[in-house]
């Protein structure tokens, strides 16, 4: 067993006295109300889930075990030399709750290096499938396919007790986090490479791995790092988040679960928005003939887009008032690494001039930049052109959260996700329509 299961193990007796309590002696307890808008509007502030893995914050963004972005990014042990912590140290994190040591994060990463080699049977699969098939589906079928591997179908068809379902669980998911960035590595070689996938190097760590197969120098092994964390976790709400939960609610293991996630990422209202970003910004450069516009001329085309009823991409939460941190970490290494980049110049005089515009416009509750606003330019620049290729690796980070948040499912117990629904007419009644 290895260190990181170990610790799990050691934290679960706690968390599930403390929920069987909760249930036991406040299960009555009203939290919230839901409002007619929420049967409509997509369940939105309707607060019914629960996660202790992140938490968004409407003013310091997302907050992973309690640790701002800045915070996580200052804390977690990072390789001698490198400016981003390990990918596998954030795991830790969003596992256990806890700081890991550089011990523990060494564990991590020789256990991930153990379980990395992909079968052949999915390179298979994917060479059986055209060429011209979309990234995303060609990752959310090689997540599939790996599960006949499900540790989880083998326990549970062979018997066993309630209690230890997170055990195969979190096999399933520490084999699926280890492939999941040589899979989307070869993706992206074998349709955009001329067919040239990199083998893996197993005595590489998580971020500078990627890079490796991807094929591309440092410091793109840095961002590597930063993209996954960054994108790792976003309460439970989101898509992603949410079908991976309420698919493994059912006892689906951990490929069938992500997989439901990913193509749920793959929507255009969830992952693609960075993309958008990108295509916004390069035709507005190409209208200007690949110049850099003026600030009053990037103000009357944003007036001119809202006023179209368009919105300005890469703008605006849900959730948040104020610039996304993980916007400003990924402005923060831009401007160390690609100061002089156009289009990074085209991204922060957008930061400029975007904000007073949506505040004078009065409609958008969150006028500031989300991650969104800033990811796309970055990959970009290490020469990833292809738009859509990037939700993939969106995907490889997404799953270190809802990966880790269906592990502590099955450790709490938690049950098959079933909300009643009422009819239109029943809706009526109830606010008094006849």
């Amino acid at each position: 067993m290895s260190k990181l299961k170990e610790k799990l193990a050691s934290l679960m007796p706690e968390w599930r006295a403390r929920v069987t309590r909760l249930l036991k002696e406040y299960g009555d307890v009203e939290i919230d109300k839901v409002y007619v808008r929420q049967f409509y509007g997509g369940m939105r502030g309707l607060k019914c889930l629960t996660t202790d893995i992140s938490y968004l914050d409407p003013m310091e963004g997302i907050r992973f075990r309690g640790y701002t972005i800045p915070e996580t990014l200052e804390k977690l042990p990072k390789a001698p030399g490198a400016e981003v912590p390990y990918v596998e140290g954030h795991l830790y994190l969003l596992l256990t709750g806890e700081l890991p040591t550089e011990a523990d994060v060494q564990d991590v990463i020789s256990d991930l290096q153990k379980r990395g080699e992909v079968p052949d049977y999915v390179w298979a699969t994917l060479r059986a499938m055209p060429r011209d098939t979309h990234p995303m589906t060609m990752f959310s079928t090689a997540v599939t396919s790996l599960q006949r591997e499900s540790e989880f179908v083998k326990r549970y068809n062979a018997g066993m007790s309630k209690m230890d379902y997170w055990d195969p669980m979190f096999e399933d998911a520490m084999n699926l986090i280890a492939k999941l960035h040589t899979i989307a590595a070869y993706i992206y070689r074998m349709k955009y490479k001329d067919d040239t996938p990199i083998s893996p190097d197993f005595s590489l760590d998580y971020g500078k791995n990627f890079a490796y197969m991807m094929g591309i120098d440092h410091p793109y092994d840095e961002l590597s790092r930063l993209y996954f964390i960054l994108h790792s976790d976003h309460e439970s709400g989101n898509v992603s988040a949410h079908t991976t939960h309420l698919v493994a609610s059912a006892l689906s293991d951990a490929y069938y679960s992500l997989a439901a996630g990913l193509n749920g990422l793959a929507g255009p209202l969830h992952g693609l928005a960075n993309q958008e970003v990108l295509r916004w910004s390069q035709n507005l450069m190409e209208q200007m003939g690949g110049k850099l516009p003026t600030k009053e001329y990037l103000q009357k085309y944003v007036w001119d887009t809202l006023n179209s009823g368009q919105v300005i991409p890469g703008y605006g939460h849900a959730v948040l008032r104020k610039t996304d941190p993980r916007y400003t970490a990924q402005r923060e290494f831009a401007l160390k690494h690609l100061p002089e980049d156009e289009l990074f110049k085209m991204i922060s005089l957008l930061y400029e001039v975007v904000p007073p515009i949506l505040q004078e416009h009065g409609k958008a509750k969150n006028p500031w930049p989300n991650v969104d606003a800033h990811s796309g330019v970055l990959q970009w620049y290490y020469g990833i052109h292809e738009y859509d290729f990037y939700t993939v690796m969106f995907g490889v980070g997404r799953a270190l959260g809802v990966l880790s948040n269906i592990i502590w499912d099955r450790a709490l117990g938690q049950s098959i996700e079933r909300p009643k629904s009422l009819t239109l007419e029943m809706l009526e009644e109830r606010v008094g329509i006849k």
